[in-house]
Order: structure tokens, then C-alpha cells, then sequence
């Protein structure tokens, strides 16, 4: 199995005419530059990733769940079957970062070995994906933050499923690409303050599904000008009438509010007479 994944997948010359076909096409796409390609790899690779890729309950994921995203996400590479780490270590390698890199025009790209923020993604019915930008820099490896590649899983996957991965324009005034999460399409795409993605609407597949990936997140060191800002998290961003603003509940929100306008003596004091 590992020398078919090393023949078929990391073959310099399949890999080149890949980046040839299709580096007009994703330095030229809209709203920013990204491309989508189908049966990526060969299925056989992918469908051992997907036999032994874990279910909501079989290990301890990193959940979220708010306004802004409900998902679950993957913590350490232990959490990984053995096909599935197998192919992201090479798709950490010289080999896929050269092909990265003539694809993107971007020099210098530097794969993070420690799967941050990327790894197993999954989203259960009813969860979400807020429209953001990403995080710009890698606080461990003090890197900029230049790609995102993303391989999913799903077979069988009907569009009245949802799921869709969203590209906005700047201004977030529309989505200008929806892309249907299928069975082995992957899409690589340019990370910046503006780079506008999710998958904002809650899924509606069968409980008994949901939407799989694999995330991996690619650095440099350093970045083009017109690209460089202040550090910052995940950036969320409202569509067209939507609010993402949590409600705050008065047991909690109403004692930290006062909290912070009423000096600590006075609140001493009333925890006195309380007694």
C-alpha cells in the first residue's frame, strides 16, 4: 500500500503537469486565487483514509460549538489511522511542496509537521462553518500563513446534502464560488486578511453521515508587502443580514458587567450582607 500511495501520488511528473495545467487557472480564479481538482488522488488511497477515518464518539476531538462554527476537529496525529498519517506526511514532502509551489507561484513554502488547526475535520448534521479568514500567522513556527489545502471524503454526497465550502468577494457582499464537497476534490487556495471561505449553512445530511476532510495548512517565511498585517486569529465575518454576536445570558454576562464598573469593595461588601 505505502509504495502505490509513493508511485501514484508523489510522481514528480504526474504532480508537474498538474501545476502546469492549472497555474493560469488558479492565479487568475475569483474572488482570490484557488483551484479545484477532481479524483486527486487514486480512490483505493482514499478509501483506506475514509475506512479507518474515526466517528464523533471514537476519539476525543476538539469540538466547537457556537455561533460562529459547530465542528469537530482532530488534536494530535496519534488520533490517525496509519493510511491516513502515511499521506499526510507525504503530503508534507519536498516532492508535494515543489508541486505546491510551481501551482501557486508562491517560494518558499514550509509545511507545518504539527497538523495545526488542520489534520480530521468533521461536521455533524446541524453544524456550520462561519465565513473567515484565517488565522496569518503560526505562533509555534512564527511563519506566515500563504495556503490551505483541502480533501474530502464524502462519497455519495447529493447537493441537497449542503456543505458547500463558500469563497466570498472583499467586500462580503456574495458568494462568488460554492464548491460541493465530494468524494476525493481537492481545493487549494491562497490565505489572506481577505480571503473570505466557509461553509456558513448548517448541514442537512442523513444523521447517520457527515461531512469528512483532511485540512493542511502551508507557511513561508515572510510574505508579499501588500499582504502583511497585524497578527490575528480567525477572523469571522456576517453575510448579508446575519448576526454571529453570541447573546450573553444575564446570570453571567450581567454579573461581569457589573464586575468591571463597580469597585471590588462594594461587591465584598454585598457578598457580606448575602450572608
Amino acid at each position: 500500500m505505502q509504495a502505490q500511495i509513493i508511485k501514484n501520488v508523489l510522481d514528480p511528473i504526474y504532480l508537474g503537469s498538474l501545476a502546469e495545467r492549472y497555474h493560469q487557472q488558479y492565479m487568475s480564479a475569483d474572488p482570490f486565487a484557488h483551484i479545484v481538482i477532481d479524483n486527486f488522488l487514486p480512490d483505493s488511497i482514499l478509501n483506506e483514509v475514509l475506512n479507518e477515518f474515526p466517528n464523533p464518539d471514537e476519539i476525543q476531538w476538539k469540538e466547537f460549538d457556537n455561533k460562529s462554527e459547530k465542528k469537530l476537529a482532530s488534536v494530535s496525529e496519534q488520533q490517525m489511522g496509519h493510511a491516513t498519517r502515511f499521506l499526510l506526511y507525504q503530503l508534507n514532502s519536498s516532492t508535494f511542496i515543489t508541486f505546491l509551489e510551481k501551482l501557486t507561484g508562491i517560494d518558499g513554502i514550509i509545511p507545518d509537521p504539527h497538523f495545526v488547526g488542520g489534520g480530521l475535520h468533521q461536521i455533524k448534521p446541524g453544524g456550520y462553518l462561519k465565513i473567515h479568514a484565517d488565522f496569518n500567522k503560526n505562533t509555534r513556527l512564527k511563519l506566515d500563513r500563504r495556503l490551505n489545502l483541502l480533501l474530502y471524503l464524502n462519497k455519495d454526497w447529493s447537493e441537497g446534502y449542503g456543505g458547500h465550502l463558500e469563497l466570498w468577494d472583499v467586500k462580503m457582499k456574495a458568494c462568488q464560488q460554492k464548491i460541493l464537497p465530494i468524494f476525493n476534490r481537492c481545493v487549494i487556495f491562497s490565505t489572506t486578511d481577505f480571503s473570505y471561505h466557509g461553509h456558513p449553512n448548517p448541514l442537512t445530511c442523513p444523521d447517520d453521515r457527515s461531512r469528512k476532510s483532511l485540512a493542511l495548512y502551508y507557511y513561508s517565511n515572510g510574505r508579499p508587502p501588500k499582504e502583511v498585517g497585524s497578527p490575528h486569529t480567525t477572523i469571522f465575518r456576517e453575510r448579508p443580514n446575519e448576526n454571529l454576536k453570541e447573546s450573553i445570558s444575564w446570570s453571567k454576562g450581567a454579573k461581569t458587567f457589573i464586575k468591571k464598573l463597580v469597585p471590588p469593595l462594594f461587591i465584598d461588601l454585598l457578598s457580606v450582607f448575602k450572608k
